[in-house]
């Protein structure tokens, strides 16, 4: 039996915008073109270092950012760390070579939300797009365990939930994000729209001085073994 799914015309569809730093044309052009090929996404550059799209990126905004970790002069890691300074709510993608798990963790801890292969098919690189749009990150199960060992380290000492100057709301949604549920999961569960998590998940980023979903969690998560104390 077949399955058909209805989509909304192109112009009814929110449109996902979408930026690709990439060093080799060819692959750039071919991430552009696997962009545009879907209803929902636009590309609105393709650049080639990690300086000129980190003066550009800021007017066009895009929501997603696929990211090349090895470009000549600043590295895409450090690109990464410098644009979610900047704008806080963008997501990046990794695309790399190979699985060089030391550089993409490394990504990860800078900000990131994912990586991608650059063998990847083009659904595949669709749906990583659409994965960190709704709040998913995109990786390897052996990285996402590194992730999760991560939350092991111990707390810095000044992590603790009463110095954060965090709102009620922006504890629960830290405490649903520690349960590793995507944005539109913890808008369902709290009734609310998932642009109100996304500025609120914004306005914790300042407050905690962190960039990335997983910093957020591990440092909620950090303060609230603080104030439990030993066993």
């Amino acid at each position: 039996m077949s399955v058909f799914a209805i989509s909304m015309p192109a112009d009814k569809q929110e449109i996902t915008q979408v930026a690709i730093v990439e060093d080799n044309a060819a692959l750039g052009n071919g991430l552009r073109k696997i962009v545009e090929s879907a209803p929902d996404f636009r590309c609105v550059g393709v650049w080639t270092t990690a300086e000129e799209a980190l003066r550009k990126i800021d007017a066009f905004r895009p929501e997603v950012v696929l990211m090349d970790i090895n470009l000549p002069g600043m590295s895409g890691i450090e690109a990464t760390a410098r644009l979610k300074h900047q704008i806080p709510e963008i997501q990046v993608v990794m695309v790399t070579v190979y699985r060089d798990h030391d550089q993409i963790f490394a990504a990860l801890k800078a900000g990131a939300s994912g990586y991608l292969l650059k063998r990847s098919t083009p659904e595949e690189v669709r749906q990583a797009i659409r994965d960190v749009r709704c709040g998913g990150a995109p990786m390897t199960a052996e990285i996402a365990r590194r992730v999760v060992e991560a939350f092991h380290q111990p707390a810095p000492p000044d992590a603790r939930e009463e110095d954060m100057g965090l709102s009620k709301r922006q504890s629960e949604i830290l405490e649903f994000l520690t349960q590793g549920l995507a944005n539109k999961e913890i808008a369902d569960r709290l009734n609310v729209s998932v642009e109100t998590v996304r500025v609120h998940l914004r306005r914790v980023y300042e407050k905690l001085h962190v960039r990335s979903r997983t910093e957020a969690a591990m440092r909620f998560r950090d303060a609230k073994e603080g104030q439990r104390g030993p066993l």
